[in-house]
């Protein structure tokens, strides 16, 4: 084979087997970082009292109303997420959640960010914020409850 036809042989191989791993991987995302969004806002949810505490040391106006959004939102968010129901929807509020937790509770990483971008991936919100917009981006994948109903949109129209 000549290198122009080996290239395009790996080529092709390599996009069928990323094709193939792209719904166990957008599924092994929703799955951990669902979970991790529920663990999450349940703990806020919990200790509501020590959250608003900890949000109005942060200057952030209304703390408990801010506090029980945030948790709500991080709780039943990360079910929907882990369940890949309405996800691209619910990966909305976890995406300006996660931005909030940023310029609330990180801004020096924020406004580092050049100067240091080690501290401002290694931040807390990071993992959440980058899991939250890959579903945004690419979707929750077939396997997901949003994949099946598209699935089964799509035998009624056909």
């Amino acid at each position: 084979m000549k290198f122009r036809e080996t290239w395009a042989y790996l080529q092709s191989e390599l996009d069928r087997v990323a094709a193939f791993l792209t719904d166990p991987f957008l599924c092994a995302i929703r799955l951990y970082w669902g979970w991790q969004f529920f663990l999450t806002g349940k703990g806020k949810l919990s200790n509501l009292e020590a959250t608003s505490e900890f949000f109005a040391s942060l200057g952030l106006p209304a703390a408990t109303a801010q506090a029980t959004l945030a948790g709500a939102t991080e709780c039943f968010g990360g079910l929907l997420l882990l369940v890949g129901l309405a996800s691209r929807l619910v990966s909305v509020p976890l995406i300006a959640t996660m931005v909030v937790a940023y310029l609330a509770a990180h801004r020096e990483v924020v406004v580092g960010i050049w100067q240091d971008s080690d501290a401002f991936v290694s931040a807390p919100p990071f993992l959440f914020l980058l899991a939250s917009i890959i579903v945004f981006v690419f979707g929750p994948g077939r396997w997901s409850v949003d994949g099946l109903l598209q699935s089964r949109r799509r035998k009624v129209v056909a």
